[in-house]
Parts: C-alpha cells; sequence; structure tokens
C-alpha cells in the first residue's frame, strides 16, 4: 500500500490519515493470544511513527526520510502477513533449553521461506504428554505436529487422533525408499497397515564387549547365547579382567527388565500369544530366564544395575555390558560417578578397543532393543503439516536436530548416516563397521510393547510389567537370592500378569 505513494513533498495530514487507517481498519486477527500480541506490537510501532510525525505538523510540507518509509513498509508487511498467517503448533519433548533453542532456529529458517505460516516450537514433558493430549482432545484444539515416543503411536492412532493420510504424505514427500525398514514397521498401524507417523530418530541397546580380547582368544562377537555364555566364561583373568560382564540383577532397578527383554525376543518369548492368552510361563520364557541368570556365574557379584555395569568396563573389571548407545561418550572421557569425580579409564583407547552388537541371536529368533521417536502429524492438522515433517528431516535441518545428541539421536534415513558419523568428534574414536552397526540397528528392533497385534489393555499390562519390576525381581530372586528357579519364576510371573491383565479388564 506505502508503496504505491510518492513520499516527496506530501503533506502531514495525508501522511497521518494513511497510518491512522492502516491502524484502525478491521483486521483479521487469529484468535491465539500469541498472534494477537503480535498484531497489537505492530500496530504499536506504526502508531508510534505516526506519533513523531505529528510533531512536525505544524510545517506544510515534510521531506519523509526514505528510511522512515523502508520502515513504515515494512511494518505494514508484517502487519498483514502476521493478520493471514497460518499457525502451525510443533510439540516436542525435547525440551531442554539448547534443544528447544535448536528447534526454534529450524522452525525460523522454514518461517522465512514461508513468511504465511507461523510455526510455534510448544515444549511438553514427556511424563505429562498423554495428560496434555487428552486436554487438547477435550477442548478440540490438538496440536498439528507431536514428537512422540514409539509407544504411544499404537494407542494414539487406534483412538484416531493421528492423520494416517498426511502422515503417509510426509514420509512420501522424503523418500519412503530412505527409511530404514524397521522404523517403518514400528510406525504401521496393525488396523488399517498404514503409516500412523512418521519416525524421527532413536537410540539402540547393545552389547558393548572387548574385542581385543575378543581377538586375541579367537572368540566370536557376542551374538548368539552360547557365543556369549563362553566368552563370560572365558573373559575372567586375560588382560586384568575380573569378570566376564556387568549383568542387570538389581530387583528395584528397570535395567534387567530392558535387558532381559531383548533376551526373551531372541527366544520369541513374549507376555501375551496372538489369542490374547497370558505367556509368561512357556518353556521359551523358561529358557530366556536359564540363559540370562546363568551368566551370573562370571558376573560382577551382587545386585546390579546400569551404573555399575558401567563403571566396571571402563576401569577394565569386565569384558561385557548391556548399554544403550549414550555409552560412546563415556567410553572416550569417563562417566560421571554419583560421588561428582569421574571415571578413570583403564585405557585411553578404550573406544577403540571396544566392539559393538546390537543383535543378539537366541535359539528362536533375533532382537535388538531400544527406542524409536517419531513425528506424529495429529487430526485435522494443517496441510502445511507435511511440508513442515519433511523440512525438519531435510539435509541441515536434520542434520543439527541429530547433533543435539548423536549418541542417542540415531538417524531413520539412510541418506543422513554418512553426515550423521562426523556430527561428533567421538565418532572418531570408533572404527566405521561400529558406525554402521549403531545406524543399521533400528532393522531387528523389537520391544514387547511395539509387537503390532496387542490392544491397548496388553499394552498397558506390559506397560505395567515393567512398571511394577516383575522381571527385576524374578531375576534377583533367581540370580541373586536362589530362592527360585527359572521354572518356578516362570509360573510367578504368569500369575502375576494374568492378575494384572484381569484388573485392566475390569
Amino acid at each position: 500500500m506505502f508503496k504505491k505513494l510518492h513520499w516527496k513533498s506530501i503533506s502531514i495530514v495525508m501522511i497521518l490519515s494513511i497510518l491512522l487507517a492502516a491502524c484502525s481498519a478491521p483486521a483479521t486477527v487469529p484468535e491465539d493470544s500469541a498472534a494477537a500480541d503480535k498484531v497489537a506490537e505492530l500496530q504499536s510501532q506504526i502508531e508510534a511513527l505516526t506519533n513523531q510525525l505529528q510533531q512536525a505538523k505544524t510545517e506544510t510540507k515534510v521531506e519523509v526520510d526514505p528510511a522512515i518509509q523502508a520502515q513504515l513498509d515494512e511494518l505494514q508487511k508484517q502487519l498483514q502477513s502476521v493478520q493471514n498467517r497460518t499457525v502451525v503448533e510443533f510439540w516436542t519433548t525435547d525440551n531442554e533449553e539448547a534443544r528447544v533453542k535448536r528447534y526454534e532456529e529450524v522452525a525460523a529458517r522454514f518461517m522465512e521461506l514461508h513468511p504465511e505460516v507461523d510455526l510455534r516450537i510448544v515444549t511438553i514433558e514427556e511424563a505429562g504428554i498423554s495428560q496434555r493430549i487428552s486436554t487438547a482432545v477435550a477442548a478440540n484444539r490438538l496440536p498439528d505436529i507431536v514428537r512422540m515416543g514409539i509407544e504411544r503411536v499404537a494407542s494414539y492412532a487406534a483412538d484416531g487422533l493421528l492423520d494416517e493420510a498426511a502422515n503417509i504424505a510426509a514420509i512420501t514427500a522424503i523418500g519412503e525408499s530412505d527409511f530404514r525398514k524397521g522404523p517403518l514397521s514400528m510406525v504401521t498401524n496393525a488396523a488399517t497397515g498404514k503409516y500412523a507417523a512418521v519416525p524421527f530418530d532413536g537410540w539402540i541397546q547393545a552389547m558393548w564387549y572387548r574385542q581385543d580380547i575378543f581377538s586375541t582368544l579367537g572368540l566370536p562377537a557376542p551374538v548368539k547365547w552360547d557365543d556369549i555364555t563362553a566368552a563370560c566364561k572365558a573373559l575372567p583373568g586375560n588382560d586384568n579382567l575380573l569378570y566376564g560382564i556387568g549383568l542387570g540383577t538389581d530387583p528395584g532397578q528397570n535395567y534387567p527388565h530392558q535387558v532381559f527383554e531383548q533376551v526373551a525376543i531372541s527366544n520369541n518369548a513374549w507376555p501375551f500369544d496372538e489369542s490374547g492368552a497370558v505367556t509368561m510361563d512357556t518353556p521359551e520364557m523358561v529358557a530366556a530366564l536359564a540363559f540370562y541368570t546363568g551368566l551370573q556365574e562370571c558376573a560382577i557379584p551382587g545386585p546390579q544395575y546400569w551404573r555399575g555395569a558401567r563403571e566396571a568396563y571402563e576401569y577394565g573389571q569386565s569384558g561385557m555390558m548391556f548399554y544403550s548407545t549414550y555409552i560412546m561418550d563415556d567410553l572416550v572421557d569417563g562417566s560421571g560417578k554419583e560421588d561428582g569425580s569421574v571415571v578413570a579409564l583403564a585405557y585411553k583407547d578404550l573406544a577403540a578397543r571396544t566392539g559393538f552388537a546390537p543383535s543378539m541371536e537366541g535359539p528362536n529368533g533375533a532382537a535388538t532393543y531400544g527406542q524409536l521417536v517419531a513425528l506424529g502429524i495429529m487430526r485435522d492438522a494443517d496441510p502445511v503439516s507435511v511440508d513442515v515433517v519433511k523440512f525438519f528431516m531435510e539435509g541441515k535441518n536434520y542434520q543439527d536436530i541429530l547433533a543435539l545428541a548423536p549418541f542417542g539421536k540415531v538417524p531413520v534415513l539412510e541418506s543422513a548416516v554418512e553426515e550423521w558419523k562426523s556430527s561428533s568428534d567421538y565418532f572418531s574414536n570408533y572404527p566405521p563397521e561400529t558406525l554402521e552397526a549403531v545406524a543399521a540397528g533400528y532393522d531387528s528392533m523389537q520391544r514387547w510393547l511395539f509387537r503390532p497385534d496387542y490392544d491397548a489393555i496388553e499394552r498397558a499390562v506390559v506397560g505395567d510389567i515393567e512398571g511394577r519390576l516383575l522381571i527385576s525381581q524374578v531375576i534377583s530372586n533367581i540370580a541373586i537370592e536362589g530362592s527360585m528357579t527359572p521354572e518356578t519364576g516362570a509360573k510367578w510371573l504368569q500369575e502375576q500378569v494374568e492378575l494384572l491383565l484381569t484388573e485392566r479388564q475390569k
């Protein structure tokens, strides 16, 4: 509007009439308060310039500074843009200050290319996401995009809260063939056979082991059950190792459950069968308990969890440990201890001496344990949400997000792996095959909770099993207390899970 006016020798009256009209003319202001505040701010700035010009109202003619013209022009453009912008809400559980700043930087890049869009990053707590979503549903104000753990995708899809067509469109736009197959299978809605969300990033659990000693002893990588047992017995006494492995056995910690779940799935042992019957006492489950607790013979004594397993490995006392990819920097610098000090590594090049085995092969299958995070485009989301998700998973934008925590943000896109490998100086301490194995860990990643044929009640019971530390208690009773056998432990689990199921079905 202002660009079409010739400002040379224009009267102050005309200037003021135009500006006041701009401020008072009816405008389509978004209902949300943030947008309304922005409109008010811009109108205030325009009025401030108007007041400056009023001071010269006694003059007949005013030569307007070109800078003022440009300023007024830009303010008016911004005002018009805000009044007509599409608001997109992106909820993220990446809520630490540095991470939020990075998300906002990527959002700013998107808005620079799409000035008609107001992309807002809204932080939420992982533990409170269900309540926030429930509140949003009640108010009929769902966000457009939500970053969520994969365990929530199935339930939200079942409740009709995810826009499958939009999520499929985003995956197609990014390039379906670029995604790892494992993550895509985990976001597939079993009821429809369609993608319910877009895989984003995650972490992998693995057996980390002293590859240098394994090579010296001629031991195969600890992948198969028999090879893990053989290595556990062979390692003590070599290169000052006292124990073969740090094993999760503390009944008050979730760590034993996380490790055991991978063991169980690798033997095709699950809490429920296809008909929904509880299957905690099957021969496969008994065998999994027997294998896991049998490792205690060559493990660190006493109840242990992740901290003891990690420190014993770093000190050169044990030759194997189960841990997520978050361990990668600790094997270079040493991890922090409870007293605030840092572990003094047995070897400065411990990372280079360490092998990585994400997949475990049991008598009846193979499994990798880990966590996948997805971006879910929600019901009734604005169509531009597809473009936002695609933008966040492109080139520098995606790499910037992954670089926030490269050990715990493993890319789900094949095309992103090479650049991700250089996103942290710590990666240079590991051989290329380790980084390749980390990236490939998604291909066989499974969890009891992810089984596609489990319904909402069964998934809730799986959560109860973990939350009540039933597995951890049984492992402790077998391996540490000696008050149970694998058979009696499985029978007790069967009884407990049947009770949990009955409670949930009421």
